[in-house]
């Protein structure tokens, strides 16, 4: 399957929104179960706020995979800078975050297809550094895409 990718903007921030949370309503399920309508309502307002001010500053870019002219996934990354090391001598970072396929699309290159485009969109904005956290199910593909564990790191909680 071919998917288009298109690049969202501020201006689909009603689309970005929806995306965002239905991704974390997918991946964060146990949770969401936890929260009612006025926490989830809050955290979709922050998740505004972080668009709002992320995409237009060039922090953050989004993506929509349209397969028959349906969304079929979506994705973003996030780009900063970080202290400048041998590993990453320019500091430039990317965190790819949101990648996400709809259920009738999963299986047919939409994941690979987003993380690529999202990848050349990091390269060109001069990131050295580019990694993601994924699920169990995710590692095949982050694999095939060259990503590879990376260990030694802690999560305060």
């Amino acid at each position: 399957m071919n998917a288009e990718i298109r690049r969202l903007s501020a201006s689909d921030l009603e689309l970005l929104l929806s995306l965002r949370m239905e991704v974390l309503g997918t991946v964060f399920a146990e949770e969401k179960k936890e929260l009612d309508r006025a926490a989830w309502a809050a955290l979709r307002e922050e998740n505004r706020r972080y668009y709002l001010a992320a995409i237009d500053a060039g922090e953050h870019i989004a993506c929509a995979a349209y397969a028959g002219g349906e969304i079929a996934g979506c994705g973003g990354v996030c780009l900063y800078r970080e202290m400048p090391s041998p590993d990453n001598r320019s500091g430039n970072c990317a965190y790819l975050m949101n990648i996400y396929t709809r259920a009738p699309y999963r299986g047919k290159g939409v994941a690979k297809a987003v993380c690529e485009w999202l990848i050349g969109q990091a390269k060109t904005q001069g990131a050295e550094k580019i990694y993601l956290e994924t699920s169990e199910g995710g590692k095949r593909l982050y694999r095939a895409l060259g990503f590879h564990e990376m260990k030694d790191y802690m999560k305060l909680e």
